[in-house]
């Protein structure tokens, strides 16, 4: 199926606002200086990005195992190594893009 540039466009201009507005929601509705946003926007800032890093690596291990029951060892040994370096180093990056180069080697080897 080819699409044109026109419906490509209308696409980039809905996902733009998409975007914008899931931006924008917090300023929006969270402006005001009363003590219940503030305790509502400290949970959230606490409790959701471990939550989301928590659905993204159950996820990314059980769609190991749905495409391959053999990858799940290379992308356990990966996700138990990044655990433990950010445990230890404190700092997503190094955590994540070493867990990523460890799981790309081991994917290979096994």
């Amino acid at each position: 199926m080819k699409t044109g540039i026109s419906e490509a466009l209308i696409l980039s201009i809905g996902m733009a606002a998409a975007i914008y507005f899931c931006r924008l929601f917090p300023f929006l509705f969270f402006r005001g200086k009363n003590n219940e946003n503030f305790v509502f926007l400290s949970f959230v800032e606490k409790t959701v990005p471990p939550v989301a890093m928590t659905v993204l690596a159950f996820n990314a291990l059980a769609g190991s195992v749905q495409t391959e029951p053999r990858a799940l060892i290379p992308a356990l040994i990966a996700a138990v190594c990044t655990a433990l370096v950010h445990l230890w180093r404190r700092n997503p990056l190094i955590s994540i893009f070493g867990g990523t180069v460890l799981y790309m080697v081991l994917s290979r080897v096994f």
